[in-house]
């Protein structure tokens, strides 16, 4: 078999090390990576995701978004658990087609579905394969935190619950830490706003609710948590969508012109505790300059879509063409998108 060539500067060539059957149609892919790769994509947060390219005949390839149910530090290679779906091309190939040995192309973890303190009390929920980030949240908290986990799985029969031996032994090493709670639609029917809002009501003061499933089932989720009390705040959602563009192609920069470059706002962006001010011209996004400043900017898909360079706009305003990652109450609490925002304002201040 031919060695694959990374199509970017940002990505690497993964090799599969074992495929696990977790159910009859999910399976968890467990990548050994280069040693020149090791740290960016053996240090990731609970919660981030892989994008995958997966080969295409109409169109050459696709990029596609898989959890990453493994824990850093705790799992000893990167894992992602990917379920058919029966129109999902990516979810099939992957199934039909990855064994060990087998290579794919991947950009680094990415994403920001991931607890900002994991020491915090943390109600995770999840329906069918939604439990792949949820899992690796989980798990990181488990290990390295210290407050109490509630984790709500629902699933349509015992035959589709993923990782169930796995919860069964975390449970039995946390017990006074971690509850699990099944919901099976084959015997409870499909859980409701108000069911959900009564098993949740008692944590809606002192937990923080992490979300990942079905569309009908988190609408069904926030209905619940909102009638439970829950601050917004404190609800975060993880959500998918397939990408149109090509994630692995490196960003085209190019020239600004010296009109551009002296209209252009002025912007200072705090990245990793550091701040670095920018001259930001108006027709370029946040992640283009920050790109071309060389610094490390966190993004994925490009498409608005993703939500890994969500970011604070804390001064001046901006201009998004996409905002799918953000709902309103992100846009409202100063939200913005790094591959979408352009100046509009003169000044600008910015935190990751």
């Amino acid at each position: 078999m031919t060695d694959l060539t990374p199509h970017s500067t940002r990505s690497a060539i993964l090799t599969v090390a074992e495929v696990i059957d977790e159910t009859a149609d999910a399976r968890s892919i467990v990548f050994d990576v280069p040693d020149i790769h090791t740290d960016k994509f053996s240090d990731y947060l609970p919660g981030q995701f892989l994008t995958l390219r997966i080969p295409s005949e109409q169109t050459g390839s696709v990029a596609r978004c898989y959890s990453l149910s493994s824990a850093a530090k705790h799992d000893d290679l990167p894992k992602v658990t990917v379920k058919r779906t029966p129109e999902g091309y990516g979810s099939n190939w992957i199934c039909d087609n990855l064994a060990a040995g087998v290579q794919i192309e991947a950009l680094p973890p990415s994403g920001v579905f991931t607890p900002s303190n994991i020491h915090a009390p943390l109600l995770l929920i999840a329906a069918g394969s939604g439990v792949t980030p949820v899992m690796s949240i989980l798990k990181t908290a488990l290990a390295d935190g210290t407050g109490p986990v509630t984790f709500f799985y629902a699933n349509r029969s015992e035959h589709d619950v993923i990782f169930g031996a796995e919860l069964r032994e975390l449970q039995d090493r946390h017990p006074g830490r971690l509850t699990v709670v099944h919901w099976l639609e084959s015997v409870q029917g499909l859980p409701s706003e108000k069911k959900l809002a009564t098993l949740f009501g008692p944590m809606s003061q002192t937990h923080t609710a992490y979300i990942c499933g079905p569309c009908p089932f988190m609408d069904a989720v926030h209905a619940g948590l909102a009638k439970a009390k829950f601050d917004h705040h404190n609800v975060h959602t993880e959500i998918y969508n397939s990408l149109s563009g090509d994630p692995f192609e490196d960003v085209d920069l190019g020239e600004v012109s010296e009109d551009e470059a002296a209209a252009a706002a002025h912007v200072e962006v705090e990245l990793d505790g550091e701040t670095h001010e920018m001259s930001w011209p108006r027709s370029r996004t946040l992640i283009d300059i920050m790109l071309a400043a060389g610094l490390d900017a966190p993004y994925s898909c490009q498409e608005g879509e993703c939500g890994s360079c969500a970011c604070t706009l804390t001064e001046g305003t901006v201009d998004m063409e996409v905002t799918g990652a953000l709902d309103p109450e992100d846009i409202e609490d100063g939200y913005i998108l790094g591959c979408q925002a352009r100046p509009t304002s003169d000044k600008l201040r910015i935190e990751f």
